[in-house]
C-alpha cells in the first residue's frame, strides 16, 4: 500500500480523495493534491510534526469539499 504521510489518519483520507479522482504529486517535505477538474490543489504534510496536523488536513479537505 502507498504511504503518502508518516501520519496514518492522513494517508486515510488522501486515499479516500485519490479514489474519488484526485491526483497526487508528492514533493520534498509536502505532497499536493490536485482536484480531479484541476481548480484547485491542497497540501499535503508528508512528515507532520504538528499533533494537530490531521485535524487541521480534515478541515482543510471538508472546506474545499464544501466549494465544489
Amino acid at each position: 500500500m502507498k504511504r503518502y504521510s508518516t501520519s496514518k489518519d492522513i494517508n486515510v483520507i488522501v486515499r479516500q480523495l485519490i479514489h474519488q479522482g484526485w491526483h497526487f504529486q508528492r514533493g520534498r517535505t509536502h505532497g499536493k493534491l490536485y482536484h480531479p477538474h484541476g481548480t484547485k490543489w491542497l497540501t499535503v504534510p508528508t512528515t507532520p510534526s504538528d499533533h494537530r496536523a490531521f485535524l487541521n488536513f480534515r478541515q482543510i479537505v471538508r472546506r474545499a469539499s464544501c466549494l465544489d
